[in-house]
């Protein structure tokens, strides 16, 4: 036609546009509309709304945005299409501005406008605005199904359950994506019994449902004891054919994973694992991560990579939020690297969270100032990674950071940060924190009470910590066992019973760390019978087998005396940790029992559990009082050579204990004189208390001097000297001493026994 010479119209104009649309010929589409340019067509609406229809199926907004200002159209088809466009491309902002140009140029917007606009409000989550165009709708008459059902789904997204409702029943014609709107608001907002209500009415009135509403459906039933209702609609899911549709099967599993039942959701994934597509392997790599199951984690993974399933950035943050292998998690860092994932905030997070639990904190904040884009849960990861790894330091540092940049911290990141503080024993920077959460409308939160409460205990400010406390709603677990902790630790032992004794009666939840902080209370009572008593009630409680409560039984029963109980509950403990075993050798020590603490410490290092200083110290104890000199020395170079732990002063002084226990008083002379640090007072005195035993006056001359040299530290150091002087007939030096320790303002504390 055109080498013809015959003179297109509008109409053929528009008939060509419409096929460059169909076959998305986009080149030759904008050749026809520099021929309908050069022969003045532009003002035609047929041929703009065409050329729209174009750019919207190539989805080219910026050219679709220039034609449309070069076209200067009144044409409201042209209008809608622009905004629609626009909101498809993520273009929110544009949108409104659009519709507002739209409504200045005095152009009446109809049924196809009000969808997008009442969208494109849902998006940038202006509310009032989307109230604004609701109001427009009853004014220009839009009352089709399409408009009442955005009406319904801007109410929905904004959690205005009531108002979506109403608007819901005064719609005279329902349609699906309505249905699913309502029942997927309820389910948002936890209302289960009212979503499956809506859904039963949905099915009794022969309704269509589709994939959108069997997913919000399966989510609804995602809940702990509902094992019925899931079962029925996976049944309904077979009945219509629905099972292969892979969104539908990626809900299935996650419903069954999040209800518990690992094994249904195995077999919904097997049952689809010939549907290559991403979305049912992620939910089954995060049914895998729910229950901690890190080998079928890895293996899913594995089998994705070998069906040619390519992961997305859900299937790599499932993988490496319980991945707790830094060879693995490392080629997962390349893989994401490789696949251009390492950029997403979720996989990021992820990324730096791992490299975090396997202690790699350098490579964890590498990963952090790589993030393009920093949301609150990555800021929230970072700052309790480095709080939890003992870098209270840096994560106040990073939270500093964090409000330089204007981002508010959630409670998540407020929780952590007040640990730092705990750590650090910052009282004043902890009270700005609290001022700072008290601003932000999160003084009272439970969560966030509980970490301020512990908090100010651990700084050593009960008369705060109980403030908060008393104004907390509702007393958490936490909250008691903090308060419960901080009493106990500062002796207000009393205090701590009767918190313990409030939480029995208010039914609070007792938890481990309330009873190993009680055990402890009791320890410092030497109280055997309250000890009893509280092990009677672990026992009610099923808590026996904890390892940290297992831990504060042991030292419980070892400070009271008795031992066959310190047994009795370490082997109720299942798996001792380090802790367990250290708590069981030190009580063997105490009790002069050092073959047996020896052998413990030999059946933990079976078990493949590493010492520490404090477990180290405990066997140098056993071998003190057992009289063990040359074992004592064999663990001792046993700690720098095979543990890399260096000796401290309390290692030490046990040795120097044995020398004078066995009378050896010249060696632990020589001993401490080789040390490779200026001996304590601790030292010097232990040296000291050997020489009254065995009468050596002049070694317990040279330990007393340089008792005195370091300062005033303890009367029992003057009393040993004086006593040693007494028993040689020194008594010049006697009441020289005497006067010393008179002079000091310290006293002698009188001897007590339980007996």
């Amino acid at each position: 036609m055109h080498m013809l010479g015959v003179e297109p119209d509008e109409f053929s104009y528009g008939s060509v546009l419409s096929a460059c649309r169909a076959l998305r010929a986009s080149v030759f589409g904008k050749q026809i509309y520099s021929l309908v340019l050069k022969n003045g067509f532009v003002s035609s609406g047929y041929v703009q709304t065409r050329m729209m229809d174009l750019f919207s199926k190539n989805c080219n907004f910026k050219e679709a945005l220039r034609f449309f200002y070069d076209a200067s159209s009144d044409n409201v088809a042209c209008w809608n299409a622009i905004t629609s466009l626009a909101v498809k491309s993520g273009e929110s902002w544009v949108a409104l501005d659009l519709f507002r140009q739209m409504r200045h140029e005095s152009l009446m917007p109809n049924s196809y406008t009000f969808p997008s606009i009442l969208t494109a409000c849902c998006v940038v989550k202006e509310m009032h605005v989307g109230r604004g165009v609701h109001g427009l709708t009853i004014k220009c008459g839009a009352t089709d199904v399409f408009v009442e059902t955005a009406i319904v789904d801007l109410y929905v997204k904004f959690g205005c359950m009531d108002e979506a409702f109403r608007q819901f029943s005064q719609m005279k014609v329902h349609n699906v994506v309505s249905w699913t709107a309502m029942i997927s608001g309820f389910v948002q907002e936890d209302d289960i019994i009212f979503a499956l209500k809506l859904f039963k009415n949905m099915r009794a009135i022969g309704m269509e449902i589709n994939s959108y509403t069997v997913t919000s459906v399966l989510s609804a039933c995602a809940k702990p004891g509902m094992i019925k209702e899931a079962g029925e609609i996976h049944s309904l899911v077979l009945k219509l054919g629905l099972n292969m549709d892979a969104k539908v099967g990626a809900a299935l599993v996650n419903m069954y994973a999040k209800i518990g039942e690992v094994g249904l959701s195995e077999l919904a994934f097997s049952e689809m694992k010939n549907i290559k597509d991403h979305c049912i392997w992620a939910a089954m790599l995060s049914s895998s991560a729910q229950n901690l199951n890190f080998g079928r984690a890895v293996g899913l993974f594995h089998d994705m990579l070998r069906e040619g399933v390519k992961p997305d950035e859900y299937c790599i943050s499932s993988v490496l939020s319980i991945m707790s292998c830094l060879s693995l998690g490392s080629q997962i860092h390349g893989y994401a690297l490789k696949s251009g994932l390492d950029t997403d905030v979720s996989t990021g997070c992820s990324l730096f969270t791992m490299y975090s639990k396997c202690g790699c904190l350098e490579e964890s904040y590498k990963g952090f100032q790589q993030l393009p884009v920093k949301d609150n849960v990555s800021w929230a990861s970072m700052i309790s990674g480095f709080a939890e790894h003992g870098c209270a330091d840096r994560a106040l540092q990073l939270f500093k950071e964090m409000l330089y940049q204007e981002n508010v911290p959630d409670s998540i990141t407020l929780i952590s940060i007040l640990t730092a503080c705990s750590d650090l024993g910052f009282l004043k920077t902890g009270k700005e924190i609290h001022g700072y959460a008290f601003c932000l409308g999160m003084g009272t939160d439970i969560v966030v009470g509980g970490a301020l409460v512990n908090m100010y205990s651990k700084c050593g400010n009960l008369n705060l910590a109980r403030t908060v406390f008393d104004k907390l709603p509702k007393k958490d677990a936490f909250a008691c066992s903090s308060l419960v902790s901080g009493y106990a630790q500062k002796g207000l032992i009393e205090e701590s019973f009767l918190l313990f004794h409030d939480m029995l009666l208010t039914n609070v939840t007792v938890d481990t760390f309330t009873i190993s902080s009680i055990l402890s209370a009791a320890a410092v009572l030497y109280r055997s019978d309250i000890g009893t008593q509280l092990h009677a009630y672990i026992g009610k409680l099923g808590l026996q087998a904890d390892v940290s409560v297992g831990s504060s039984l042991v030292t419980m029963y070892s400070k009271c005396g008795s031992l066959e109980d310190c047994q009795k509950a370490f082997d109720d403990a299942e798996k001792p940790d380090l802790i367990g075993w250290t708590s069981i050798i030190v009580s063997y020590a105490q009790h002069g029992k050092g073959a047996e603490a020896l052998a413990a410490y030999e059946l933990m290092r079976r078990e493949g559990i590493q010492p520490d200083a404090v477990t180290f110290v405990g066997i140098l104890v056993a071998c003190s009082h057992s009289g063990l000199v040359e074992e004592a020395f064999f663990y001792l170079n046993s700690m720098c050579k095979d543990y890399n732990i260096k000796p401290g002063h309390r290692h030490y002084a046990c040795l120097v204990d044995l020398l004078g226990r066995s009378g050896r008083l010249r060696e632990a002379e020589s001993f401490i004189n080789m040390m490779p640090f200026e001996p304590d007072a601790l030292i010097w005195g232990t040296l000291l208390a050997a020489c009254k035993v065995h009468g050596d006056f002049e070694i317990g001359m040279l330990a007393a001097k340089k008792i005195l040299e370091l300062g005033p530290s303890d009367a029992g150091a003057y009393v040993s000297f004086s006593n040693i002087c007494a028993d040689v007939g020194q008594w010049e030096e006697v009441t020289k001493i005497r006067s010393l320790l008179t002079g000091t303002g310290m006293k002698k504390e009188a001897g007590w026994s339980l007996l």
